[in-house]
């Protein structure tokens, strides 16, 4: 068999096969031409999916009919600046398209009209149905473009049988345009499908504000600013924090240079910086927009260009870990609101019938007075007690869960603490011997005493292990703990390791290892379940992580072992202990497996319960 040319209109299915798999592949480039053109309002319009129709309006700069006609022809792009076009090189591209095959590609899959008027010239219109040339002359539209896709893949019967439900595709339409208005606060989007508006956003509004409206709204009282800069490379957006998480991994938005990606380098730093404060099947809620230098990056990996490729990876994982941990060390012991419906309250009016008590929009479950949702200023108070944190954790001794209890809420031979000078209020008593009452200054606050103090434990040895290991306790008379052989070799291999966190462990024979000493902040505790427990800590995560991964999982065990047990009955003073140092404490809005520590009924959700309002 002969070689032959293959005909242009096949040329540009196989290309269209690359760049057009669905709609949402289509309105990406369409929508991404928009922006690159300049555009400060965008609108979409989508009947069944983007299946039957698919139309992008926008104000930007407009062509003329001699632009239009060539930007119809593969590989014609006015992306290229003059500078690179010589030199080919691509990877100084700073818009979002360049590759010159969206709209010819699209054309040859689908009835497509082009119709644009730069603001010093004439409107024209040019239609191309399915490769061929339909319509070409004048039109009358204001300046800027509209670009209309009808029956996409009408056609191309192979391919239409395998787009999925008008609501899924539909799905996969809004997901597009939502993270590409992430990306650019300053631009106006709308999105009406079916005739229904379904996505509205003004120009102008912050990076936070634009994340938050595209998301969740009570993301923005419950997240964190991240700012980081590293050798050339800036990191910015928001962080949710570990409380406000999600079921699925779609609430995370990652950009490389204003381009939306899906890159497992990333996700794979998000799910690192969050280690040890999510739970295995929960996720982040993160916002971040990554900004590296043309160089540095490569978007051509792929013609959808959702993929890139950095030239040092260990330097952007690393650099995203230590930003988002900086970030989420910022927020102290906040902790996300829960909503009204998820604490059930309901008032004893009508019938026992629900009612959601009223809450002043954009108000913070835990944001102490006189601080912004992301504002990382102090009170007063706060600051006095924060300049002791250090000085607390140093001079720390596990002795304020040591004294016998006396009751679960003691009289009060002392003035009644105030409940202004401190975030967290100061405790009343305790419920269930699992949870501690507190009041502040605007409500109550409820105390997971296990939660908590688990998380404090944790961050002790965190400190530890920075500041040049954790100190050890040793035993009257050793321990001898019965492990299979391979549980013991792992723990031999990490004998080095575990001794930074103060627990001293010997071979003892083939099935046996011996304990001489363990950390001392963890107190008298089970000694064999905390080897056993760190031996399957091992075993499931020794090989899988990086060695600070392997010692955060270390030191998240030895926490939950050595932090008070609900149905502990506390006296008055370590509630108090614990609440103090709470405040000080990074993260401690929520334990080491991502669950809040604290929750705040206001005092008029109080009063609303009773009727008062």
């Amino acid at each position: 068999m002969s070689i032959r040319r293959l005909p242009e209109h096949l040329i540009n299915r196989i290309a269209a096969g690359e760049v057009v798999e669905r709609p949402a592949s289509a309105l990406k480039e369409l929508v991404e031409n928009a922006i690159d053109a300049g555009a400060s309002r965008i609108f979409v319009r989508l009947s069944a999916g983007g299946t039957s129709l698919i139309e992008v309006v926008d104000d930007g700069c407009g062509m003329d009919a001699a632009a239009m006609a060539l930007a119809l022809e593969r590989h014609a792009t006015s992306k290229l600046p003059e500078s690179l076009w010589e030199s080919g090189a691509i990877e100084g591209v700073a818009t979002l398209g360049f590759r010159g095959e969206a709209l010819p590609s699209i054309a040859s899959v689908a009835r497509l009209t082009l119709e644009s008027r730069p603001r010093d010239g004439e409107g024209w219109t040019r239609i191309i149905d399915n490769g061929v040339v339909a319509h070409d002359g004048p039109a009358a539209l204001p300046p800027g473009t509209r670009v209309k896709v009808e029956a996409l893949f009408e056609r191309v019967p192979a391919r239409r049988k395998f787009l999925r439900s008008p609501r899924a595709e539909y799905a996969a339409c809004l997901d597009v345009v939502r993270r590409l208005a992430m990306a650019q606060p300053d631009i106006a989007f709308s999105l009406e499908h079916d005739g229904r508006r379904s996505l509205s956003v003004q120009g102008g509004e912050s990076q936070a504000q634009r994340v938050a409206a595209l998301t969740d709204r009570a993301l923005f009282d419950n997240s964190v600013a991240v700012d980081f800069t590293r050798e050339g490379i800036v990191l910015g957006g928001v962080a949710g924090l570990p409380t406000f998480n999600r079921g699925v991994a779609d609430h995370q938005y990652l950009f490389v240079n204003g381009r939306p990606v899906k890159d497992r380098l990333l996700v794979g730093a998000v799910r690192g910086a969050y280690a040890e404060m999510l739970a295995r099947d929960r996720h982040a809620v993160v916002a971040l927009f990554l900004d590296v230098p043309t160089d540095a990056v490569d978007v051509n990996v792929h013609p959808a260009k959702t993929e890139v490729r950095f030239r040092d990876p260990a330097l952007v994982r690393g650099m995203i870990v230590s930003g988002l941990r900086r970030a989420l060390d910022a927020a102290g012991h906040r902790s996300a609101r829960p909503t009204e419906a998820a604490l059930g309250l309901w008032t004893s009016e009508g019938e026992g019938e629900a009612s959601a008590p009223a809450r002043h929009p954009g108000e913070s479950w835990e944001r102490p007075v006189g601080q912004g949702a992301l504002d990382h200023g102090e009170t007063p108070a706060f600051a006095a007690m924060a300049a002791g944190a250090g000085r607390a954790v140093r001079d720390y001794r596990p002795t304020f869960f040591t004294a016998p209890p006396q009751a679960r809420a003691e009289p009060a031979t002392e003035p009644v603490p105030s409940t202004i000078a401190h975030p967290l209020g100061a405790a009343r008593g305790q419920v269930a011997r699992t949870y501690i009452v507190a009041e502040a200054e605007d409500g109550l606050i409820l105390v997971d005493q296990h939660a908590a103090h688990e998380r404090l434990v944790l961050e002790r040895l965190r400190v530890g292990l920075a500041n040049g290991g954790v100190r050890s306790q040793a035993l009257l008379l050793p321990e001898v703990v019965e492990l299979d052989e391979t549980a013991c070799d792992r723990l031999e291999e990490r004998i080095a390791e575990l001794s930074e966190f103060g627990l001293d462990l010997e071979r003892f024979g083939p099935n046996a290892m011996l304990v001489r000493a363990t950390p001392a902040l963890l107190g008298q505790g089970d000694v064999i379940g905390l080897v056993r427990d760190l031996a399957d800590e091992l075993a499931a995560h020794d090989q899988a992580l990086s060695l600070r991964e392997r010692l955060d999982h270390v030191a998240s065990t030895m926490a939950c072992h050595g932090s008070v047990r609900a149905g502990r009955v506390l006296s008055v003073a370590e509630m108090n202990a614990l609440l103090r140092e709470m405040e000080v404490t990074p993260h401690s809005g929520q334990c080491n497996h991502g669950r809040p520590t604290w929750v705040k009924l206001r005092t008029q959700d109080v009063e609303k319960l009773f009727g008062r309002k």
